[in-house]
């Protein structure tokens, strides 16, 4: 949305120069394009794209400017004119021909540049997934994996990973009810990441943490570790609020509860207990369909979390800063949701015109995630552990009595979408 406004503008700031005496045409039986003053434009399989030429002699293939072995560039970027324009063109039935200044020819695939085109990528999913009520998830019928199969076949593996990436939960059954065995599963899809709660959790409701995940209280729905920040990333400025604050796009410049969560339930004496699970991405999407605006300020305004731990053998102070809502720029595909109300801090990141507006888009957040039809119950038990990924899915619990001791852990989620992609997954 607002990405797409800024770079449209930009390029009508070019595109009057690109119209003059230099530009030129040729048709394939296939597609059609234009070598325009500063850009070519290309018309393949009724998409219509657009490439700068720097960009074209930067992404050159040949065996001179990239490794396939190892999949890297050789090619200097800096190296390249930024003026650049290639001399010669032609195109065939599959692929485009650039010979630039220097007679270095480039072949490019035509479905390699509509599939690594700007408005190739808009068009598309980073990552497939089915939007979910519990009646949808509930009829899907989505199967479980079963421990045995789970741990020595790939193919049931990738078909694990499937029904994650799509849902953002999934199942393995039959797994031993012990600490080591709920290891040993987790190791099975992604790395185990240590955080300050340790490697593997075993707990029951003893308060032994600042938490009230180790009391008996019910949890509302909610998505965990909103208050670590680890920044990588490329950003990108929004201009029409940032009259007030620098908002930012980047998958990691904000907060990232980069995790997985992993839940294993070992023994429960008592009534009650069960898990909630609700699908963030779908409640986004009803708020995007509903008042674009409500959403547009859940993905640009950043608030803060925030986890203050002061027990005497535990001191910790977590401080994480985003927006509810993580998109990508280029197809407003959200990527993230970070809804936590327990620890959601004060709010001192936000001016105060903008404060009503916020709370009223959360407000709208809150009342779909909170629709009867979005909830998802299940009852663990010992043997079902349940994956959840904790970037799409809020997870909460309801009260409980009697013993109810649970063991899980965190996974490191690069590290699962590498299993997955290893597999032959798009993810």
């Amino acid at each position: 949305m607002w990405f797409t406004r800024t770079f449209n503008r930009l390029r009508g700031c070019v595109r009057p120069g690109a119209r003059g005496s230099h530009a030129e045409s040729a048709r394939g039986s296939s597609c059609s394009y234009q070598l325009l003053h500063d850009f070519m434009e290309l018309k393949y399989e009724g998409l219509v794209m657009h490439f700068d030429y720097v960009w074209l002699r930067d992404h050159c293939r040949s065996a001179s400017c990239f490794n396939t072995k190892t999949n890297q560039r050789n090619l200097d970027t800096a190296s390249i004119e930024l003026n650049i324009r290639p001399s010669k063109s032609k195109v065939d039935e599959q692929h485009l021909y650039l010979t630039w200044p220097d007679g270095h020819v480039t072949r490019y695939s035509l479905s390699w540049l509509a599939q690594n085109s700007y408005e190739g990528q808009k068009r598309s999913a980073v990552q497939p997934r089915i939007l979910w009520s519990s009646n949808i998830y509930s009829s899907a019928q989505v199967p479980s994996a079963r421990w045995e199969k789970f741990m020595s076949c790939d193919e049931e593996l990738k078909i694990f990973l499937n029904h994650l990436l799509l849902y953002g939960i999934a199942f393995v059954e039959d797994v031993p009810a012990t600490l080591e065995a709920t290891e040993t599963v987790s190791q099975r899809v992604s790395l185990i990441r240590e955080t300050m709660y340790g490697r593997m959790w075993n707990f029951t409701s003893d308060f032994s943490r600042g938490d009230t995940a180790y009391t008996k209280l019910a949890l509302d729905r909610h998505t965990d570790t909103s208050y670590f920040q680890e920044p990588c990333g490329a950003r990108a400025v929004e201009n029409r609020l940032a009259t007030h604050f620098d908002l930012t796009w980047s998958p990691g410049s904000w907060s990232s509860p980069k995790f997985q969560l992993v839940f294993h339930c070992l023994r429960h004496e008592g009534t009650g207990g069960r898990t909630l699970m609700v699908d963030g991405f779908h409640a986004a999407d009803r708020v995007l369909r509903q008042t674009p605006e409500n959403f547009e300020l859940l993905s640009r305004v950043p608030i803060k979390h925030e986890y203050i731990e002061k027990l005497s053998e535990h001191q910790n102070h977590m401080i994480g800063v985003g927006p509810v809502l993580n998109v990508y720029p280029w197809n407003n595909e959200v990527y993230m949701i970070r809804y936590n109300n327990y620890d959601r801090s004060v709010i001192n990141t936000v001016p105060h015109d903008v404060v009503q507006r916020w709370y009223t888009a959360h407000r709208h957040l809150t009342t779909e995630l909170r629709r009867a039809e979005n909830e998802l119950w299940v009852k663990l038990k010992p043997g079902k552990v349940v994956f959840i990924d904790n970037w799409r899915v809020l997870h909460g619990r309801e009260s409980f009595t009697g013993l109810r001791q649970l063991c899980g852990c965190y996974l490191t989620r690069d590290d699962m979408l590498n299993t997955a992609r290893s597999l032959g997954l798009q993810a």
